[in-house]
């Protein structure tokens, strides 16, 4: 991400910071641990040449990788404000079957292929439904998010002789909603959360659920399961992508 784009996220966010009253607010840092399973398909034009549609598994060797998430958040009263950095890579050596089109270039026999993605999601949720002093308490909350998605893929022949790189970036705006269950006073807790956007033929889709066990005041112990849905097909490109899986997380907070 440019220099500029990740100083305008921060700024905004310690704008919301020093807007909350002090001593009204939580704040808190969490790190997640995923173990997503990948299906998903790619395809890239350039040059006058309509590239292959090519399964990463399949045909180019890519395996399943874990990766972490980092979080930093603030909130008080209804208003809460998140901020996290998911950096995500993957990578695979194959031979091909038959030669490929990739970003206008034509590959044939070995092929190593690079893969990174980085979003950055910037998200306000706003508590419309707070029942939390009723028994064990629930509350839902509507949610707007701008996810910052910057990504890579490079493909290599052995050797070198043959590379071709492409390289986007976007912002996307996200509306949903969120839920938090109290399941045994404070101590365990259900939260799930769905996120999304839509248009001409496009998605991304976001949705998690997790338990959460509070052994101390300031320490959570998550468990959950998490799933990104992203498509896009446009003009030069065309991917059709899908993680889905668990993961374990801490968070503290004061």
């Amino acid at each position: 991400m440019k220099k500029s784009q990740w100083t305008s996220l921060c700024a905004l966010a310690l704008l919301f910071f020093s807007a909350m009253p002090v001593g009204a607010f939580e704040i808190g840092v969490r790190a997640l641990y995923w173990f997503p399973a990948l299906a998903a398909d790619i395809r890239v034009d350039s040059d006058g040449r309509t590239g292959t549609t090519l399964n990463l598994k399949d045909n180019l060797g890519i395996r399943d990788e874990s990766y972490p998430s980092f979080e930093v958040f603030v909130g008080g009263g209804r208003h809460n404000l998140n901020l996290a950095y998911t950096p995500i890579q993957y990578s695979g050596s194959t031979m091909l079957t038959a030669p490929i089109i990739f970003d206008g270039k034509i590959f044939a026999g070995n092929v190593d292929t690079d893969l990174k993605l980085r979003m950055l999601d910037l998200e306000y949720r706003y508590t419309f439904l707070d029942m939390e002093n009723i028994l064990a308490g629930f509350s839902f909350s509507a949610i707007g998010r701008i996810k910052y998605i910057e990504g890579e893929a490079r493909m290599s022949s052995l050797g070198g002789n043959i590379t071709a790189d492409y390289k986007g970036r976007a912002p996307v705006p996200m509306v949903g909603l969120g839920t938090h269950i109290g399941l045994l006073a404070r101590i365990l807790e259900l939260r799930a959360n769905v996120t999304g956007v839509t248009y001409s033929g496009n998605y991304l889709y976001e949705a998690m659920a997790d338990l959460s066990l509070t052994p101390l005041p300031f320490l959570d112990i998550h468990a959950g399961y998490k799933v990104i849905r992203l498509k896009i097909d446009r003009d030069d490109l065309f991917v059709d992508s899908q993680f889905t899986g668990p993961y374990v997380g801490l968070t503290v907070s004061f």
